[in-house]
């Protein structure tokens, strides 16, 4: 990179986020489109459901396809990667946003629901990079980015360990994955948002239950597009020497 190369610039490169209709996934989605980039939505909604969502993503000017896949399952992302090829070309930017949380103590999660969170927040992490990085690979340039959590860091608040277990194994998946990657011009990074501002937040907690989070938070509760900012560098040129890191994104609510 020299001093004129354009800096956030993602004209010409190709974005994949799951889980990306609504919430935190929509709002990278629309950043990405700002700066350029052809956006590929991902969700298990269907076309007619998805079509607000793209509907924003057109009113900025960029190019957007929605594809409903299951991420959990492997034949799914293949088809999805492959399809989505064939109608933009190459994959350039992987965004894992997709996740799930409920706010269960332990005594309350069953095998069931602790096998549930690890698919969805983990396992669809791992397809999803995977069929990127092979790709990428041959090309020689890419970017994989984890969509965790700040309880990563800290633990969540009101028990669901296993959303905490799931968030901070994306940490050490995405440092290991980033030292595979660096040799083919590859960046792997995080970003652990806090207290964001979305549908998910308002279904898992009363209004009361969120005031009283935003209170404790010295910037207040962020939005999805603080979030998007952070992805849109580590995306860009300019966030070309930043690999296996972790940027946080929680308005001072943990404090590294």
């Amino acid at each position: 990179m020299t001093a004129s190369t354009p800096l956030f610039n993602l004209t010409g490169r190709t974005a994949l986020i799951t889980g990306s209709c609504q919430g935190i996934g929509l709002g990278i989605a629309e950043v990405l489109a700002q700066m350029g980039a052809r956006i590929i939505l991902n969700g298990l909604i269907t076309d007619e459901e998805a079509r607000p969502a793209l509907n924003k993503i057109r009113k900025i000017g960029a190019e957007v396809i929605y594809h409903q896949a299951d991420v959990t399952d492997e034949s799914s992302v293949e088809n999805m990667f492959s399809k989505n090829e064939s109608k933009f070309g190459s994959i350039d930017i992987m965004i894992n946003n997709a996740g799930i949380c409920y706010p269960h103590t332990i005594e309350e999660i069953s095998l069931q629901e602790w096998q549930e969170m690890l698919n969805v927040n983990i396992t669809a992490n791992f397809l999803c990079a995977r069929a990127a990085f092979k790709r990428m690979k041959a090309r020689k340039w890419g970017r994989i980015i984890q969509i965790s959590s700040v309880t990563a860091h800290q633990g969540a608040l009101f028990g669901h360990v296993h959303y905490a277990a799931s968030k901070g194994a994306q940490l050490s998946f995405s440092k290991t994955l980033a030292r595979t990657a660096a040799p083919y011009n590859i960046t792997v990074n995080s970003i652990c948002p806090g207290i964001i501002l979305t549908d998910l937040l308002q279904r898992t907690y009363p209004a009361e239950k969120i005031k009283e989070l935003a209170d404790s938070v010295p910037l207040g509760l962020g939005n999805p597009y603080d979030v998007g900012a952070a992805a849109g560098y580590l995306c860009s040129e300019s966030g070309r020497y930043v690999t296996g890191a972790t940027i946080d994104i929680n308005g001072g609510m943990n404090i590294r």
